[in-house]
């Protein structure tokens, strides 16, 4: 019965995950936290973070890792084929329909009026992974009358993880530092500061 639960949550991620990885990070959490509990936000971060240091897509890694946490080498074979089978049904059929009708407005118009959601899933990705990181809580419990002050600066707010956030974006933008550095670099500087903490 579980490895029937791992193939239907990650073939809903697979099928509904439009936009790419970034879009499916919530999705992944929905499945992943909300609907079936098999981890808890902490552990999803921390599986944000090695599906992306891995190479290849957030959600196959996603997957594989979650399904052997949850049951063993065949679970991480059930969840990635969960995973990827939407698509390569979808990709096969579209490329069929665009191939066939590729030349119709219509076509363009749906394409076109596809990209605000696609920004706004990205958006909402990257907000909810910044505040777990800054503030170690998921994006729909916070609530401004529980944020308190002490002396100027958020009470929960976590200053190892504020700074690597700002570094890293300054190196990112300003100097247009190598994204695979900084990716080792934070993780480095985050385990000595926290080691000598």
């Amino acid at each position: 019965m579980i490895y029937l639960r791992l193939f239907w949550a990650f073939f809903q991620i697979g099928l509904f995950s439009f936009g790419g990885g970034y879009a499916a990070v919530p999705l992944i959490q929905s499945q992943i936290v909300e609907n079936y509990h098999w981890m808890e936000m902490s552990q999803f971060a921390d599986l944000i973070t090695i599906a992306e240091m891995t190479p290849g897509p957030i959600i196959v890694n996603s997957a594989t890792f979650v399904g052997q946490q949850i049951a063993g080498f065949p679970g991480a074979i059930i969840c990635t084929l969960g995973s990827i089978m939407p698509s390569l049904l979808i990709v096969l059929l579209l490329s069929w329909v665009y191939m066939k009708f590729r030349n119709l407005g219509t076509v363009q118009g749906i394409l076109t009026g596809l990209r605000p959601a696609i920004v706004a899933l990205i958006a909402s990705a990257g907000l909810s992974l910044l505040v777990l990181a800054l503030f170690n809580t998921s994006l729909s419990e916070i609530v401004l009358s529980q944020i308190e002050l002490s002396k100027g600066v958020l009470a929960d707010f976590r200053m190892v993880e504020g700074f690597l956030f700002v570094a890293c974006l300054v190196l990112l933008r300003k100097y247009k530092a190598n994204p695979i550095v900084i990716i080792f670099g934070s993780g480095i500087v985050g385990t000595v500061v926290y080691l000598l903490m």
